[in-house]
């Protein structure tokens, strides 16, 4: 059986680029199969691009196929450095109606989509925070942004601890680091809870996004998690979508 896949077109990226735009592509893996590979070709200064092009996955029994998950995450290609993620989508095929006559998966812009900088350093679950692009919850289009940090063991709240407030910004930069300090035991078991906030004094703060680093956590947040494992005596730091978990 062959499972064909069009990458068409994306809309309304986010700008990483400090000219403001960005040079997008998408990368395409078949998980669990993360060694093979396949990326579209990249869109220089395009916010809007349009790729149209196809691929195939060949060779799998149609049983086999359901059992597998289709990744795509487009990115922001940097000659100088790592590439910026821009957004990720994981499709379950046995979710997705498949035919001979294919299917069209539209990816539409997510208003709650917005990003943010994590840093892990090994030795104390240290963070340093940047976040973009954040939505206006005020009635001035802006916001007054905050972050919350929950330290978890085996999904239970252990410690929490959160930032200062930067009023009127959409783009803030918190530069606050906060040592969570947990024995090397136990910290394949701990995770990281993420809320950005909004924060409003007369009325309840609202949520804005938030993120779950741990290895029960997204493609994304696993490799960022593991990689604070193998770079243990280095920062990594990795931007992460903030989402909204019910």
């Amino acid at each position: 059986m062959v499972l064909t896949l069009k990458i068409i077109q994306a809309s309304e990226l986010v700008a990483k680029d400090f000219s403001g735009t960005s040079d997008p592509y998408v990368k395409i893996l078949l998980l669990p199969d993360k060694r093979n590979k396949l990326t579209t070709k990249v869109k220089r200064k395009n916010l809007n691009p349009k790729w149209n092009e196809t691929f195939l996955f060949e060779g799998f029994p149609y049983t086999k196929l359901l059992n597998r998950t289709l990744y795509l995450q487009v990115l922001d290609y940097d000659r100088f450095s790592r590439d910026d993620p821009i957004g990720e989508v994981s499709l379950p095929l046995c979710e997705l109606q498949l035919s001979t006559t294919g299917q069209i998966i539209k990816m539409e812009a997510n208003e709650n989509i917005f990003y943010f900088l994590i840093l892990l350093r090994m030795s104390s679950l240290t963070l340093f925070k940047w976040a973009r692009n954040l939505k206006a919850k005020d009635i001035n289009g802006q916001s007054d942004p905050y972050v919350k940090i929950w330290l978890m063991f085996d999904g239970k709240r252990i410690e929490k601890r959160k930032t200062g407030i930067k009023e009127k910004c959409l783009n803030p930069t918190f530069d606050e680091e906060f040592p969570f300090l947990v024995p090397y035991e136990k910290i394949r078991q701990t995770s990281l809870f993420i809320s950005v906030m909004d924060y409003d004094r007369m009325g309840r703060n609202e949520l804005i996004g938030q993120v779950l680093l741990g290895s029960k956590s997204g493609p994304m947040e696993i490799k960022h998690w593991n990689e604070m494992f193998s770079k243990s005596k280095t920062d990594v730091k990795k931007w992460h979508m903030l989402k909204s978990f019910s």
